[in-house]
């Protein structure tokens, strides 16, 4: 049987990592670049430097971008337009408390991520950083944002620990360190990338960023969703989830909010979350929260009075200092899983006392949820049936989930091939192309339809 990460892999229709080949620097002009970016080469497509500014006639303060790197030049009208409203999203989900900063002494460096999509659905990660710029006396704190197509939370975290120890010394020290990351090649799953850095006083230092090897958990941290729930109560929240239901986190901190809500969207693979999903709401933009559609969403804690309407929502407090951990709940999350399924995921979470890297743990929570998926929707390929060579294929749903024998798992699987997040993946396995012979070449296609029937032991 393969192992995980191939398995998972081949879920994304992918290589094998280990074919997955080094690239070198980046050469040539614009153009090329600009090419190697958007194939996903690139570590990063722009950083931008969100400052507080008094607005003009009032003491209030408003985001404003204050930098930008590299310059977005020759651009046709419309899209600069486009561009103007993603930096003025950026903006927001830099500072999503508004206008209410008063200048601090004192401010603890934070990092979290947010994600923009785009109309096309495609997706771009920002990740922030806010910190304290140097100086005497009281001043607001500022926010470096990183866009980029690539979801690796720890990874550009250490970036901003490079980026934040060179702004304690001169902010035009971080400008030629970014520009050698730009110029770098992201490094396949498992390999380092090095980066030479030129510090006054420090000399010449290698920055070594290593991408895990497990590249589909990269952007994940599990550890901040089981700090913050039990697993009885994380086993209700994916419950929710699953059937696609409004869900609301609740905490003081960004990176609470934004840590566990992508969590919470990664126990869903092999499939995805179609529908809104914004991990810190800013102020402005919290009558979201009405939306009768689908959604997962972040809000701070003290934007809780502005949630008015609880029917058919899920609101889970994350923060440390709470009551309840659901503050408003429809009240059969409980039921929604079979039963004897609910228990083997619980004695295999039970498993992460042992995992003692975050890497670890990530994978330990993640074969717990694989299996739930495998044990329930697992022999869906024998249901997508296909007429001559090169037709696309068709999903007998009837047959499939009649065939289940479980009369708990059979009501469960009903009600979830009813979701938008299975529909999209049927069909992506339905437009597949079975190849000149079926069956035994069918049976090697490194396809999710392959990779999820496999039924892997681990």
């Amino acid at each position: 049987a393969p192992s995980l990460n191939v398995f998972l892999h081949l879920c994304l229709g992918g290589k094998d990592p280990e074919t997955t080949e080094e690239l070198g620097p980046v050469v040539g002009d614009d153009t090329s670049r600009q090419h190697r970016y958007l194939s996903g080469q690139y570590f990063f497509e722009y950083l931008v430097v969100v400052s507080l500014k008094k607005a003009k006639g009032s003491s209030s303060y408003e985001p404003q971008i204050t930098y930008q790197f590299p310059k977005r030049d020759g651009m046709a009208k419309f899209q600069k337009e486009e561009e103007e409203k993603t930096l003025k999203a950026i903006t927001l989900f830099c500072f999503p408390e508004g206008i209410n900063w008063a200048p601090l002494t004192e401010y603890h460096s934070e990092t979290f991520s947010f994600v923009l999509t785009e109309i096309d659905g495609s997706r771009r990660n920002g990740y922030c950083r806010r910190l304290l710029p140097g100086g005497k006396g009281a001043r607001p704190p500022e926010a470096y944002c990183i866009i980029s197509s690539l979801a690796c939370f720890g990874l550009f975290s250490k970036i901003f620990d490079e980026v934040e120890k060179r702004r304690q010394i001169s902010m035009a020290m971080i400008y030629p360190f970014m520009q050698k990351l730009r110029e770098a090649s992201f490094p396949a799953p498992g390999h380092t990338v090095e980066i030479k850095s030129f510090i006054p006083e420090s000399g010449t230092e290698i920055i070594r960023l290593t991408r895990p090897l497990d590249s589909w958990l990269e952007h994940v941290n599990f550890g901040k969703l089981f700090d913050c729930l039990t697993d009885e109560e994380v086993l209700l929240v994916f419950a929710a989830a699953v059937l696609e239901r409004r869900i609301i986190f609740i905490a003081d901190e960004l990176g609470t909010l934004s840590q566990v809500i992508h969590a919470v969207a990664a126990l869903l693979y092999p499939f995805t979350w179609q529908h809104t999903f914004i991990s810190i709401v800013p102020e402005i933009l919290i009558d979201v929260v009405m939306a009768p559609t689908p959604y997962l969403l972040g809000v701070q804690k003290r934007l809780l009075d502005q949630v008015t309407d609880p029917c058919d929502l899920l609101v889970v407090d994350l923060s440390e200092e709470k009551k309840e951990t659901f503050i408003f709940s429809i009240g059969d999350e409980g039921s929604i899983l079979p039963p004897k399924l609910q228990t083997e995921i619980l004695e295999e979470l039970s498993n992460r006392q042992q995992a003692s890297t975050a890497e670890e743990l990530n994978r330990v929570v993640s074969e717990a949820f694989l299996h739930f998926f495998v044990k329930t929707v697992g022999h869906y390929a024998s249901y997508v049936k296909r007429g001559r060579t090169g037709q696309q294929g068709v999903f007998e749903k009837r047959s499939f989930y009649k065939a289940i024998d479980s009369k708990t798992t059979r009501h469960f699987v009903k009600k979830f091939i009813q979701t938008q997040m299975f529909d999209l993946f049927i069909q992506e396995v339905e437009q597949q192309q079975t190849g000149p012979q079926q069956g035994e070449d069918w049976e090697h296609t490194h396809t999710v339809n392959k990779s999820f029937n496999s039924k892997i032991q681990i």
